[in-house]
C-alpha cells in the first residue's frame, strides 16, 4: 500500500512539472539578464569595481531567488490559503519593525539592517498581501458584488497600507493601493461601489499628501514643471528627461552614456534604472525592454485564465496588477508623464529584497500554471 501511495504521488509530481511554465520562466530570466547589464553600466562610471561588484551580488540574489522559485513552484500553492491569517500577522509585525528600528534610506525608513544586510521587507509584503487578498475574494466569491466585499478587501489592505505610507513610503503605498484596486476590479466586485470607494480616497489625498515631509512634496508634482526647481527637488527629473533625450534610437552604448558615467543621475541603479537602458540603449533598447514586460505580464495572465480554481486565478490577477502598476510608474516619471515616488521597475532595478520577492511571486504563480487542468497556449 505504501509503495502505491508513493508512486501515485510521484506520478502526479511528473504530471506537474511536465506543465512547467518554460515562457514564464525565460520572460522573467531575460528580464533578470537586462538588470544585470544595466546595473552594471551604472555602477561602472563609479570606479573602485563598483559595477562588478553590484553585478555579483545581483547574480547571488538571483541564485538565492531561483532556488525560492523552485522550492515554492515544487509545493501546491492551495497550501497558501490556509495560512491567511499568519501571512497577514507576519506582513504587520515584519511593517511595524520597520517602523520601530527600522534604517532611513531616502529619507524614509525603509530598510532593517541584520547582520550587515538591508532587508525591505516592504518588497516581500506586497507579494504576501496579494495572497491573502486572493484567499479573502476566492472565499466571499459568491458576495463579492457586496459592499461589504468591498469594504472589507479596502480594510485588509488599509492596515499595512498605512505602516508604509507612514514610513513614510508612497511609492509601495500606492502599489498596494493598485494590488486591491486591480483584484477587485477581475474577482466581478461592482464597479459603483469600487467608483465610490475610489471617490473616498482622492477626497482623502490632500490630507495624505500634507502628512509627507516638504522635499517628498515636492518632488511629487515635479512632472507638472520639471523646470520650475531643476537644480533642486525636480533634479532627478531634469537629469533623467536629459539622459532619455540623449540615447536617440539606438544609444551612447553600454557604459558609455554621459549623463549615467559622469554621475548626473542619482540613484540610476534603483529608481532611475530606465533611464540608464533609455541613454546607452536608446529608444529600440527601451523598447525591446517593455516588450519583455508585455510578455511577461501576458503569460501571467495566461496562467491565471487557465488556474484550476479562482483562488488561482486571484493570485495571478494581483501580481499582475502589482507589475503593471510599477512599470507604469517607473518608466512614466522616467519620462516625466508620472510622479517621482521611487517605485522600483521590477527585476531589472538593483536591490535583493525586490529580486528575491519578485522570484517568490513568479514561484507561486509556475505552481499555479503546473497544477492547472485547463489548458493554456
Amino acid at each position: 500500500m505504501g509503495a502505491t501511495s508513493a508512486t501515485f504521488v510521484d506520478n502526479v509530481r511528473d504530471r506537474a512539472w511536465r506543465s512547467f511554465d518554460l515562457q514564464l520562466f525565460l520572460y522573467m530570466l531575460l528580464l533578470i539578464g537586462f538588470g544585470v547589464v544595466l546595473g552594471y553600466s551604472a555602477g561602472y562610471g563609479s570606479g573602485a569595481g563598483a559595477g562588478l561588484s553590484q553585478t555579483v551580488k545581483t547574480l547571488i540574489w538571483a541564485g538565492i531567488g531561483l532556488t525560492l522559485f523552485f522550492v515554492v513552484a515544487s509545493v501546491d500553492y492551495h497550501w497558501l490559503d490556509t495560512f491567511t491569517v499568519p501571512i497577514y500577522a507576519v506582513v504587520l509585525g515584519l511593517l511595524t519593525v520597520t517602523m520601530l528600528i527600522g534604517t532611513r534610506l531616502f529619507g524614509a525608513q525603509m530598510s532593517v539592517t541584520v547582520a550587515g544586510l538591508d532587508f525591505q521587507f516592504s518588497e516581500i509584503s506586497k507579494v504576501l498581501m496579494v495572497i491573502v487578498l486572493a484567499s479573502y475574494l476566492t472565499r466571499r466569491r459568491n458576495r463579492v458584488g457586496r459592499l461589504s466585499t468591498i469594504i472589507g478587501a479596502a480594510l485588509i489592505m488599509a492596515v499595512p497600507t498605512a505602516l508604509v505610507f507612514l514610513q513614510p513610503d508612497l511609492g509601495t503605498a500606492l502599489v498596494f493601493v493598485a494590488i486591491l484596486l486591480g483584484m477587485l476590479f477581475m474577482s466581478g466586485a461592482s464597479l459603483g461601489w469600487m467608483g465610490l470607494l475610489a471617490g473616498a480616497a482622492i477626497a482623502a489625498a490632500p490630507v495624505a499628501i500634507s502628512l509627507l515631509h516638504d522635499y517628498q512634496r515636492d518632488r511629487l508634482f515635479c512632472f507638472l514643471d520639471p523646470y520650475a526647481d531643476p537644480q533642486g527637488a525636480c533634479y532627478q527629473l531634469v537629469q533623467a528627461l536629459n539622459a532619455v533625450g540623449s540615447g536617440g534610437w539606438l544609444g551612447q552604448g553600454l557604459t558609455a552614456g554621459r549623463q549615467n558615467q559622469l554621475g548626473y543621475l542619482p540613484v540610476q541603479s534603483t529608481d532611475f534604472i530606465f533611464t540608464v537602458a533609455a541613454e546607452e540603449l536608446g529608444f529600440v533598447g527601451g523598447i525591446v525592454l517593455l516588450a519583455l514586460f508585455g510578455l511577461l505580464l501576458w503569460r501571467i495572465l495566461v496562467i491565471g485564465w487557465g488556474a484550476h480554481d479562482a483562488l488561482g486565478m486571484m493570485v495571478s490577477v494581483g501580481l499582475a496588477s502589482m507589475l503593471l502598476f510599477q512599470i507604469l510608474i517607473n518608466v512614466g516619471m522616467v519620462i516625466g508623464i508620472m510622479p517621482v515616488t521611487g517605485i522600483p521597475l521590477p527585476f531589472v532595478t538593483y536591490g535583493g529584497s525586490s529580486l528575491i520577492s519578485l522570484l517568490f511571486g513568479m514561484g507561486i504563480l509556475q505552481s499555479v500554471r503546473m497544477r492547472s487542468r485547463k489548458p493554456t497556449f
